[in-house]
């Protein structure tokens, strides 16, 4: 059957500004680090995938030296995951509270794909417990029962890898020509084109001037009646969605979208 397949961060939600970043900075205070992430530099860490990745990204030589932490690669394995499993449960809290609303569209296309029969899955680099609490906030919980979630460490390469991609192929038994994927960052875009996968761009607040070249479709938001209309920034599979993008808008993509090579 036809899937649509979402990134978890930035397209179902705006997660990582009122989330992820705040998350962040929390644990670090709660573990006595001497750092506070900005909005600005929280902006290139995004470009990392992961975020234990982004956490050991701190591990400098002058930042372990200040901050008094081990010099040994296991410790400081040992450190990050401690790190991360509470900032997991910290950003958990916040999604529960409501900080973070589902983008435009999220919940009204889902239910489209689902009255039209799609199959329905996310692929995200983030924690699965993360993934899920966003999931049910953002469609509600009876639509994200739909889902397939593929998340967090399944697979050795994390995004723009096409890991993550390729195993949620594997395990829901499609063909690339079967699967639209709605991204937000470059990142994404290149890890689902590199598993020759269709995709749309919904750009966030941290990726809007990012390049997106080969994306099928570019667009602001995926709109709602009554609220936020689309506007496309690049149509190559020229789809001319209207105010918003609906499932038939996808339909088009499938039916003429060239075939890629997956890599």
């Amino acid at each position: 059957m036809p899937t649509l397949i979402f990134d978890c961060d930035g397209v179902l939600a705006d997660t990582e500004r009122y989330g992820h970043l705040p998350a962040f900075n929390q644990t670090f205070r709660e573990f006595d680090l001497p750092v506070q992430w900005s909005d600005e530099e929280y902006a290139s860490r995004v470009l990392i995938g992961g975020g234990k990745e982004r956490m050991a990204s701190l591990f400098t030589p002058d930042f372990v030296a200040l901050a008094g932490l081990p010099t040994d690669a296991r410790t400081q394995q040992d450190l990050i995951a401690k790190w991360h499993r509470r900032k997991t449960e910290i950003y958990t809290a916040l999604v529960g509270e409501g900080r973070m609303p589902a983008r435009p569209g999220i919940a009204r296309l889902v239910n489209e794909a689902i009255e039209a029969g799609y199959g329905l899955a996310v692929a995200s680099t983030s924690a699965e417990t993360s993934v899920r609490a966003v999931l049910g906030q953002a469609v509600g919980v009876d639509a994200a029962a739909v889902f397939r979630v593929f998340a967090g460490d399944i697979v050795a390469a994390k995004k723009p890898a096409p890991d993550i991609y390729l195993l949620a192929l594997s395990e829901l038994g499609l063909a690339p020509g079967e699967v639209v994927v709605i991204e937000d960052s470059a990142n994404g875009l290149r890890a689902a084109l590199a598993a020759g996968l269709s995709t749309v761009v919904t750009v966030s607040s941290y990726t809007r001037d990012e390049d997106f070249a080969g994306a099928d479709l570019v667009i602001s938001s995926l709109g709602d009646p009554g609220g936020e209309v689309t506007t496309v920034l690049h149509d190559a599979a020229n789809v001319r969605p209207g105010a918003w993008v609906t499932i038939q808008d996808f339909n088009v993509i499938l039916a003429t979208d060239p075939v890629r090579n997956p890599s």
